[in-house]
């Protein structure tokens, strides 16, 4: 086999190269952000016990909940999208809580209109394709 297989490829070699380039970058950027929204999850977790917290920081962990859930969703689909199809590794791996698990799905944040009761509540808009 040559060692020069740089100098004999195709342009569909060099484009199959970049997609796997991006792909594989890409789950690193959902896995860091993945990480990260867990880890601010557990942060406000030892901060804040449940049992005592006010109504403005159950909120917060709510709102925490489901950038987490968010989080998890862009990763496993990118993983899927690199054919990593069972994501029980993940859940395993990041050590994701059940509730971020129910949560997981795509997300848009809106902010409550004058219509809205006073909540400051956000809320979470699913689309269904």
């Amino acid at each position: 086999m040559s060692r020069d297989f740089p100098l004999h490829r195709t342009p569909f070699d060099v484009l199959n190269y970049e997609i796997v380039q991006e792909q594989a970058a890409a789950l690193g950027r959902m896995g860091r952000a993945l990480e990260a929204a867990l880890a601010k999850l557990r942060e406000f977790d030892t901060a804040h016990p449940r049992a005592s917290a006010p109504a403005s920081a159950q909120q917060a962990r709510r709102t925490l909940v489901m950038e987490a859930g968010h989080a998890l969703w862009m990763f496993v689909v990118q993983r899927e999208a690199c054919g990593l199809r069972d994501s029980r590794t993940v859940m395993r791996t990041y050590n994701v809580p059940g509730e971020v698990q129910q949560r997981m799905g795509p997300a848009l944040w809106a902010q409550p209109s004058e219509n809205d009761q006073a909540s400051s509540r956000p809320r979470r808009t699913v689309y269904r394709g």
